[in-house]
């Protein structure tokens, strides 16, 4: 007879991936959420490899003989298949490097996070979109799959780059980026990238500084994975697809949970979407054909904390301040002005709901702002709002 839930003894669960994978965090948090809701578990994780340390990553080979109730673990390779059925116990895989090799598996949505990149770019109005990725990676096809399908129902084209994931031992760094350097000067800006991951994007960043390609107005690019030690420490910031960690984390143990009580499973992989885009500079570009806009939009875009005014965009251009006006509300729908306070209450949103809790007067200066009144005024007048109220709402969520 099977005891209450509430009764079962405390189990025993290995998480064999890399704990130092910086999403990981939230991952483990979810994890561990639902196991607190379900009785509680006992959680081995990988340390960070770092032998010099006398740290060495958890294995499916090492767990050979360990008494525990289940496994989670990134299963890509046949040796890692082989290890994880010789445990004889219930495991589920997190890795998309293949496509089935024989184990319930929770993953991201790749596909879905193709597509909400191409939204992305699309929504910046860019009409030519370019794919960076690995040719022997299943998860990286499915992120290409579904960036060049959105693309195609909007009528865009996508040119697509794919290399080996693994190189040669003695390749230099220049060797291993020569194919994305000949890749970028192929393109005609302004072009959307997606990058697999934000380790590839932050390489297609510093290839595009080298050839002197500005981005995001040359060339925006998003990454996938969301990692913030990448994504906030590079030049421009990087925009990217976030995995939805706390969501995988809680549905991977859901999973295990059912194939520890030797409950059945439904058929296929559990795909759980992301939870949207997480923008950043590296995207911050509206791209329109009218050069004159465009200036005024760069200039805008490019100055995103300094006081000026709508005089000061006008001299970015080589145009009256009434025709650049009578341009931009045909091209984009609103006035000069009110574009200006629209990306100035984005700087400030970004800002007002960091972790650091940054005060209302600093933010009303680094947003180009001449006070924390007039802030308050544009603010109200945008959203309906007060920066308090609007911070308030943000933080309950």
């Amino acid at each position: 007879m099977k005891r209450p839930e509430g009764h079962r003894a405390r189990r025993s669960v290995a998480l064999v991936y890399p704990a130092a994978v910086p999403w990981m965090a939230m991952f483990e948090r979810g994890m561990t959420d639902y196991a607190e809701h379900h009785g509680g578990w006992s959680i081995i994780v990988s340390p960070p490899s770092l032998r010099w340390a006398g740290e060495q990553s958890l294995t499916l080979e090492s767990l050979q003989g360990w008494t525990g109730d289940g496994v989670i673990a990134a299963i890509g390779n046949a040796a890692e298949i082989r290890a994880a059925r010789r445990l004889r116990k219930p495991v589920v895989n997190i890795a998309a490097t293949r496509q089935d090799v024989g184990f319930p598996r929770v993953m991201p949505d790749h596909c879905g996070m193709g597509r909400l990149a191409a939204e992305h770019l699309l929504e910046r109005g860019l009409r030519r979109f370019a794919y960076y990725g690995f040719q022997d990676l299943w998860f990286s096809k499915q992120r290409c799959l579904g960036f060049a399908q959105r693309a195609r129902e909007a009528g865009v084209p996508c040119e697509i780059l794919e290399v080996p994931a693994s190189h040669a031992v003695r390749q230099t760094w220049l060797e291993r980026v020569a194919p994305l350097t000949q890749f970028l000067r192929r393109l005609q800006p302004p072009v959307g990238l997606l990058a697999v991951q934000d380790y590839r994007a932050r390489a297609v960043l510093d290839e595009a500084q080298r050839l002197d390609l500005r981005v995001p107005h040359d060339v925006a690019v998003i990454g996938i994975d969301d990692d913030p030690t990448i994504c906030e420490f590079c030049r421009p910031t990087l925009s990217s697809v976030s995995r939805n960690c706390y969501r995988l984390g809680y549905e991977t143990a859901a999973m295990l949970d059912r194939l520890m009580d030797g409950r059945s499973l439904p058929p296929g992989d559990v795909l759980v979407p992301s939870d949207g885009v997480v923008p950043r500079r590296s995207t911050d570009t509206i791209a329109v054909e009218d050069r004159h806009v465009a200036a005024a939009v760069h200039f805008i875009h490019d100055h995103p904390g300094e006081a000026f005014g709508v005089h000061q965009v006008v001299d970015a251009t080589t145009i009256s301040r009434r025709l650049l006006e009578i341009r931009f509300r045909r091209v984009l729908g609103c006035t000069l002005h009110d574009y200006i306070c629209r990306k100035r209450m984005d700087h400030a949103k970004r800002l007002m709901t960091a972790p650091e809790r940054i005060k209302f007067h600093k933010v009303a200066h680094l947003c180009g702002f001449s006070s924390l009144d007039q802030m308050r005024l544009v603010f109200k007048r945008m959203t309906g709002m007060s920066p308090l109220e609007y911070r308030r709402q943000e933080w309950r969520r």
